[in-house]
């Protein structure tokens, strides 16, 4: 009779434990906002919020990269209209540095100004951002990553903008400036060809920054929208809902409180009693 009465206090004391502990991971829960403390509490649980910060993760460095292609671009296409206004002006005055009214004199300033031009189309080719970096690339164009399985150039390389049939954009202006100061109406001829080409050329050049811009407002958009949905999910799976947790607290409390009361009611019986 003793030993029965032993083994259902001791069974007692466990269950009593038992209860405690949830009543413990309950009020952590509530006061971490987290329903899983450690992995056993739900394997599966615990494995796709695992995923999901990988995921997660992975898309923070990528809207990293999304936020310094747009802003690489934006320079770019900040370059792109000063070489754009260039290239027109230099057009411009070799035109008028081809008519016949203009004097030895006139050519001459506008020889000079032409050199100008070229010498500030070889400072925009050698454009930095704000790390440092050539904005167009003096090799390959930079590929950056913006998903698992998205990579591309959003600025072309140097040699994609600032050259044309083998030659680079401020050779064909020195080449205008010395057929200017020359008076060799033939060979200005001839430049203003290569220049009306040369604006044509840069005008797409400027139209593909263009495309790439619009390409990362996109992918930012898309990126935004799955992080929504990532974690909108990872809270489903780990966060506490307080709702439940409090009612279920509350419950707790009381199963343990009524158990305890039980339990000490019990244990005031003498030895006399629980023979009887």
């Amino acid at each position: 009779m003793i030993n029965a009465v032993g083994n259902r206090m001791t069974r007692e004391i466990a269950r009593q434990q038992s209860l405690a502990e949830q009543l413990e991971r309950t009020q952590i829960q509530i006061s971490s906002g987290k329903k899983l403390q450690r992995m056993s509490d739900d394997p599966v649980a615990a494995r796709r919020i695992a995923t999901i910060g990988t995921t997660q993760a992975s898309m923070t460095a990528w809207a990293t990269n999304v936020n310094s292609a747009s802003a690489l671009v934006s320079q770019a296409d900040g370059v792109m209209e000063s070489v754009s206004n260039l290239m027109t002006r230099a057009r411009e005055l070799t035109l008028a540095a081809a008519s016949d009214t203009a004097s030895p004199a006139d050519r001459a300033t506008i020889a000079a100004e032409l050199g100008s031009i070229a010498d500030e189309l070889d400072a925009l080719a050698a454009t930095r951002d704000s790390n440092g970096e050539p904005v167009f690339a003096a090799g390959p164009a930079r590929v950056m990553r913006f998903d698992a399985d998205l990579s591309f150039a959003p600025v072309p390389s140097a040699a994609d903008v600032f050259v044309i049939g083998g030659n680079s954009l401020s050779t064909g202006i020195r080449d205008a400036a010395t057929a200017v100061a020359a008076g060799d109406k033939a060979a200005m001829n001839i430049s203003l060809d290569t220049l009306a080409d040369s604006i044509s050329h840069v005008a797409n050049e400027h139209g593909k920054i263009g495309l790439s811009g619009g390409r990362l407002d996109r992918i930012a958009d898309g990126l935004a929208a799955r992080g929504i949905t990532l974690a909108d999910e990872r809270s489903a799976v780990e966060d506490t809902d307080l709702t439940v947790a409090i009612a279920q607290l509350n419950a707790q409390e009381l199963t343990l409180n009524a158990a305890q009361a039980a339990f000490a009611k019990i244990n005031r019986q003498t030895l006399f009693d629980l023979l009887r």
